[in-house]
């Protein structure tokens, strides 16, 4: 809609046209439209936002924002318009029916357009995950990206061999699409699931055809693959972003954590010794602090790993530590999009629970220009800045909103009325119960860890001890001879000698079925 502030096609006339939609999907639109040399396809003087909420991160793209749909009728009485080109998600079947029913009582002529996404029908996209709706992350979390700093990122990337681990997930391919850009002198993308990686390969062969590149399938578990696929690539810089995510599902299947998480790292991080690789960057969680569930205490064991192998010279071993990003597979927006288009409701866990977010694009690039930080002595911990916790309702209500209906807070058993005397759509937020090995409240650090800032805002390091060596190797040793044990309560046991913290949940006590929140 820039074009639309300097074009006088685009000046506000009776008889003229306007666009309907989210922020996303009208970018999309406009920019169809602006392309289009058919003089059959009406120039919209303004756009008309589903509500309030979504008209800042509209204007600040530069749209001419009219007002919100609520404001139809007063917008058609001030400047008659006589069409309407409308682009919504097809999830917002509700809204779309609504705009619909406003403009033919109106009488005005409306068109109806798909967003890109729906056109291609992609999970994927150029800037990470699509939710199945057009949405502006960066509301939702009530906080702006940190602007990427090119000669940060040039320093650590370009001209260097570089390999990614895990690059067919969330992270690694958003790392992938990053590295990509900064001319490095060749991209290594090793992934286990064959899908996974033909899609982050194609995209990077589509949009960088001349960056020499590979795709090895290869599972990090099995060292003497990896070793050779290491020697053959000769990586200088690796980021390890392979590993089991999923806090519940970990929790029936300790073996497998342990297994993904701390031994394919292991094997990593001493592939990346033999073959004399410079840079090695670990993508660590806060759930690896004072960790309660299987995932995060085999998390802080892959760090203790990391951390115990720094010394004079040699490779520069690092961990950077971050909480949720929006977006990443089994996250709560796709969760969230698939429920709403649906019909819901919207599942919350807990009312109290909070976490830290932030978007993946700006999690990615701060992790490559952690990695131009010097690791030092201590380890190399670093942790980015994920500004204050979020408390979850606030983000489901807030997400409910920005999709134009009304969000009901309800539990189970209840039957609350889909229809309020208001005319608007309510959206029921159910609150289900904590799973198994989940916190009320993450933790990005230690009290005991002394952070001091570096010269990228954002990252903060560490100032403590590097663990002994030996611990380290002892613990290793002691836990390999579990990898492969048939009872998960035998590896439970092995892991809660070295992270005894697991399985306590004294943030969890509080019964979840509570009085229902108001929005």
């Amino acid at each position: 809609m820039n074009q639309a502030n300097h074009n006088p096609s685009f000046a506000p006339s009776p008889g003229g046209a306007i666009a309907v939609g989210t922020p996303e999907s009208l970018d999309g639109a406009l920019k169809q439209i602006e392309l289009s040399d058919s003089n059959t396809i009406p120039r919209p003087f303004g756009v008309v936002v589903l509500d309030d909420a979504t008209r800042i991160a509209a204007e600040a793209i530069g749209m001419r924002v009219l007002g919100a749909v609520a404001d139809l009728p007063e917008i058609h009485a001030r400047t008659p318009f006589a069409r309407a080109i409308v682009s919504l998600p097809s999830a917002m079947h509700i809204a779309t029916e609504r705009v619909r029913e406003t403009l033919d009582g109106l009488g005005v002529e409306s068109r109806f357009i798909p967003t890109i996404d729906d056109l291609l029908g992609s999970t994927t996209n150029t800037s990470g995950p699509s939710f199945g709706t057009s949405l502006d992350v960066h509301a939702l979390i009530g906080r702006s990206p940190r602007p990427i700093d090119p000669l940060l990122v040039g320093r650590a990337i370009t001209g260097k061999r570089v390999l990614i681990t895990g690059a067919g997930g969330s992270i690694g391919s958003e790392l992938a699409r990053i590295c990509a850009r900064f001319h490095p002198e060749s991209l290594v993308l090793m992934e286990r699931a064959e899908n996974a990686l033909f899609e982050i390969d194609s995209e990077i062969g589509r949009r960088h055809p001349d960056l020499p590149r590979r795709a090895i399938l290869n599972d990090v578990v099995e060292p003497e693959a990896t070793l050779r696929h290491f020697l053959d690539a000769q990586p200088q810089v690796v980021f390890h972003a392979a590993a089991h995510k999923h806090v519940p599902m970990m929790e029936t299947h300790p073996g497998a954590a342990l297994n993904n998480n701390l031994f394919g790292t292991k094997s990593v991080a001493d592939a990346a010794k033999t073959c004399g690789c410079e840079r090695f960057v670990l993508i660590s969680t806060d759930k690896a602090v004072h960790p309660s569930s299987v995932m995060g205490a085999t998390k802080r064991l892959a760090e203790l790993y990391i951390r115990s192998l720094n010394g004079p010279g040699g490779c520069g071993y690092s961990l950077v530590r971050f909480g949720n990003v929006l977006g990443s597979a089994c996250s709560v927006l796709p969760i969230w999009s698939r429920q709403l288009s649906e019909g819901g409701p919207i599942t919350v866990t807990h009312e109290q629970m909070t976490r830290y977010f932030m978007t993946i694009p700006e999690a990615a690039s701060l992790v490559i220009q952690a990695s131009a930080i010097d690791a030092g002595p201590a380890g190399g911990v670093f942790e980015l800045d994920m500004g204050e916790p979020v408390n979850i309702c606030d983000l489901a209500a807030r997400f409910v909103r920005l999709h134009g209906f009304v969000p009901e807070f309800v539990h189970e058993g209840s039957n609350p009325n889909e229809e309020r005397s208001t005319g608007k759509s309510h959206v029921r937020i159910l609150f289900t119960g904590i799973r198994p090995g989940e916190k009320l409240h993450e933790e990005l650090a230690y009290q005991a860890e002394e952070l001091r800032p570096t010269e990228v805002p954002g990252v903060r390091a560490w100032a403590g001890e590097s663990p002994l060596r030996d611990d380290v190797s002892r613990i290793v040793s002691e836990l390999s001879a579990l990898r492969n044990a048939s009872r998960n309560e035998t590896v439970l046991e092995g892991i809660k000698q070295f992270v005894p913290s697991i399985g306590k949940t004294s943030d969890m006590a509080q019964d979840h079925r509570q009085s229902p929140r108001t929005a």
